[in-house]
């Protein structure tokens, strides 16, 4: 099938110039710039974008999708289809679901589920264990992003904590290894003076980025970056958080030439601390969100690029997981449907460019996990495609929000960019709020 988008603002490789692709599914066929058109339309279908802007699907290299065996929050159908609403059109799944993916059998079944019900295309990293390096040996790189360890606390014993296990997956292993980092000594000591002081009822929201401070990043931060440049691992930090990490990174190669990266969430991006008084447990994350001091060094790291990728960490939680005092409320929350326009938003600021937004969502992600023709706008590469309406004002509410768990911390947040269609693989999927259910995305293919 064909189609045409002509009249657009194309946003792409750092330039922004009116022009028109020519889709022919899965694959981009050519790009125009100016007025030029294919001499031949017949049998094509036509979108007149004038006044819209083009951009390739975002790539959100961290969600939890929730399946299996967390459905009751969301599941691989439910927010596959908010991310393509939101113009995230490829995603990367985390390990920590019940059960776990820590094996080769859980990782197959994610994969076989994601192709019978994803509208997006999708991925899914495995999870190392203190138990399963002969396991993560039988990995086939081509197909998973990378290992996904967690050196802070976590659920079930997906906490690796066994220095000697650490070391062997840094040494042993041409995955990239990425890895939620917070110390978990230092947390344990917070928690502890804080309950001992106040007592656990009195511990509200504002006592999470205490407990899980600055300290607790970057003392697990380091030791990751240390073991990485001792043994030459490919490292890629997750949801930095705090100004004080930024220092363990650099920005003097070019993405393609790093072994150490970094990622941020878009929540680190648009709230400080200041926020927990009006949001409470809306805007509870692991890592927390830190002071509006560590907001500013992250967004100039991202306008540098010492931090290479934005994502969501789109983490669903029912409503009533989310309420009690700060060491019982459950950490995460959805963001992967509103992740792109609330960039683009901060764009509208004057925090970032809308071709940086694009290059820390797009180019940068298909880039550093070595993706397969996506990512940008090239004849050749898969068409997944945003058109993003730039004059259309909307509000999030609970009517237009669609993850599973039915709430967004951005409710009543006024937006100046809707996505008004989404392509994935030059499909149509989503087309001002009405959602195709007859297409399927494919599994990521890496380089």
């Amino acid at each position: 099938m064909k189609t045409l988008i002509k009249n657009t603002l194309i946003i792409n490789e750092g330039r922004s110039f009116v022009g028109a692709v020519l889709i022919d599914a899965p694959f981009i066929s050519r790009v125009f710039e100016g007025d030029a058109l294919p001499d031949d339309l017949s049998g094509t279908d036509v979108i007149d974008a004038a006044g819209k802007w083009l951009l390739p699907g975002a790539i959100d290299d961290q969600v939890h999708f929730r399946e299996p065996g967390l459905t009751h929050k969301g599941s691989i159908a439910s927010e596959s289809r908010a991310a393509a609403a939101g113009g995230v059109t490829s995603f990367m799944d985390m390990p920590n679901t019940k059960p776990q993916t820590t094996t080769i059998a859980e990782l197959e079944w994610k994969f076989r589920r994601a192709a019978e019900t994803s509208v997006t295309n999708y991925s899914f990293f495995f999870g190392g264990t203190n138990d399963n390096y002969s396991e993560a040996g039988k990995l086939d790189r081509r197909r998973v992003p990378g290992l996904k360890l967690f050196l802070g606390s976590s659920t079930g014993n997906m906490l690796v904590d066994n220095y000697d296990t650490l070391r062997r997956f840094f040494s042993e292993t041409d995955l990239l290894i990425a890895v939620h980092a917070e110390n978990e000594e230092v947390i344990r000591r917070n928690r502890a003076f804080y309950v001992e002081k106040y007592g656990e009822q009195a511990l509200d929201v504002t006592f999470h980025p205490l407990i899980r401070d600055a300290e607790a990043c970057y003392a697990s931060s380091s030791e990751a970056v240390g073991l990485a440049t001792e043994l030459g691992t490919r490292l890629h930090l997750l949801h930095v958080s705090t100004a004080r990490e930024l220092h363990l990174l650099g920005n003097s190669l070019p993405l393609s030439d790093k072994k150490i990266t970094a990622e941020t969430c878009v929540h680190y991006l648009w709230f400080s601390d200041e926020d927990y008084r009006r949001y409470g447990n809306l805007i509870k994350w692991n890592p927390a969100i830190k002071t509006s001091a560590d907001r500013a060094a992250l967004r100039n790291a991202v306008n540098n690029n010492t931090i290479d990728v934005v994502a969501t960490d789109h983490a669903p939680h029912l409503p009533a997981e989310k309420e009690g005092h700060c060491l019982r409320a459950a950490s995460g929350g959805p963001m992967v449907q509103h992740a792109l326009p609330l960039m683009l938003e901060l764009a509208l600021q004057g925090v970032f460019t809308k071709e940086k937004v694009v290059e820390k969502m797009a180019h940068h992600p298909a880039e550093l996990f070595r993706i397969d023709r996506r990512g940008y706008i090239r004849p050749g590469y898969y068409a997944d495609l945003v058109l993003v309406d730039p004059h259309r004002e909307w509000v999030v509410s609970k009517e237009n929000i669609r993850y599973r768990c039915g709430w967004s911390p951005l409710e009543g947040q006024i937006l100046h960019h809707c996505v008004h269609v989404t392509f994935i693989n030059g499909n149509l999927v989503f087309k001002d709020g009405a959602m195709s259910d007859d297409v399927h995305g494919m599994a990521l293919a890496f380089c």
